[in-house]
């Protein structure tokens, strides 16, 4: 089963801009060339994009690949297919690795087991209420914020997974 989504290298150093090709090409199995930018928010480091085709569960496999290096910002995202729902996983230098489920319009989903987990671990409102914003990401999005928002209008490369 085929589906989709798009990896968005938000800074990368130079020097890593050809090993992060060469990591992506290992798990697409195809020549991957990313058309790098500046960034603005980060000075120095460059940013790319690409949305992909591949096998159910690539997303994930692409994001593993990339976590190699500590110092790369990066989301990957998978697309919902037939029978399964996408996710997203969020990479940010310091911080663990970010992964949730998403809905088809990209909401992020918390399962009623999550849920009733969150809230007999978290009796304050105070408490649950901050295990509710990490649930959902809020702390990823708002630093990464400033790094989508500088690649607006940025090309984007699309990638085939060959099979």
């Amino acid at each position: 089963m085929q589906t989709s989504g798009v990896i968005y290298v938000h800074s990368a150093l130079p020097a890593i801009c050809p090993h992060v090709e060469w990591a992506l090409s290992g798990i697409l199995k195809t020549r991957v060339s990313l058309s790098w930018t500046a960034q603005p928010a980060a000075p120095g480091h460059l940013r790319a994009e690409a949305s992909w085709v591949g096998d159910r569960g690539t997303g994930a496999r692409l994001a593993a690949a990339l976590r190699s290096w500590k110092m790369l910002r990066f989301e990957v995202t998978e697309n919902p297919s037939a029978g399964q729902d996408g996710e997203r996983i969020c990479v940010v230098p310091g911080r663990p690795l970010w992964r949730a489920t998403m809905s088809a319009n990209g909401d992020v989903l918390i399962g009623e087991d999550q849920l009733r987990s969150l809230v007999l671990a978290h009796p304050s409102v105070d408490a649950l209420r901050h295990a509710l914003s990490q649930a959902l990401g809020e702390h990823i999005d708002d630093e990464l914020e400033a790094f989508r928002s500088a690649g607006e209008g940025s090309e984007v490369t699309w990638l085939h997974q060959v099979g």
